[in-house]
């Protein structure tokens, strides 16, 4: 289960532990490793590396590799989020993406790769989701956090440390 909620900055934070006011995210498969969403949005990511997930899919690798966790992003920089991902899709296989726990529509379900582009200032969690239309059986990999700054107006000279 995956818990949501907004703090008083009005950052949106994702769980696996229950928080007072926070609303359970309903998912189609549990993540393939326990305690990898994040708590409060810094340093409790689990290592986006290749891993060996278990399940009736049966893949060896199945990982975001980029961005990093944590990994921070200026401006209008464009974001490509790659899946590592073996054996290659199969024809009944589908990919879906995730932001924020929300689905990104528009997506070719074969893609390994996205784009994210002109994103707010602010802390983002990406996934994805295989599923075998035939079985009905379906994987994902653990949300990567990754953050996104603005320059400031205020000292345009500064705009990346």
């Amino acid at each position: 289960m995956i818990y949501k909620w907004t703090d008083a900055d009005g950052v949106v934070h994702y769980s696996d532990q229950p928080v007072p006011g926070a609303e359970k995210v309903v998912t189609s498969t549990p993540n393939l490793s326990a305690g990898s969403a994040t708590s409060g949005g810094r340093g409790q990511q689990s290592p986006a590396g290749p891993k060996k997930p278990t399940g009736g899919l049966n893949l060896t690798q199945f990982s975001i590799t980029s961005p990093t966790p944590d990994q921070t992003f200026f401006g209008d920089e464009v974001i490509n989020v790659h899946l590592a991902l073996q054996p290659s899709l199969q024809p009944t296989q589908s990919i879906t993406w995730h932001l924020n726990g929300k689905q990104l529509d528009g997506q070719d379900p074969a893609a390994t790769t996205i784009t994210l582009q002109s994103l707010d200032r602010g802390t983002y969690a990406v996934a994805a989701t295989i599923t075998d239309q035939q079985t009905g059986e379906s994987q994902s990999t653990d949300s990567v956090s990754f953050f996104v700054r603005q320059p400031s107006s205020l000292a345009p000279l500064h705009q990346k440390p």
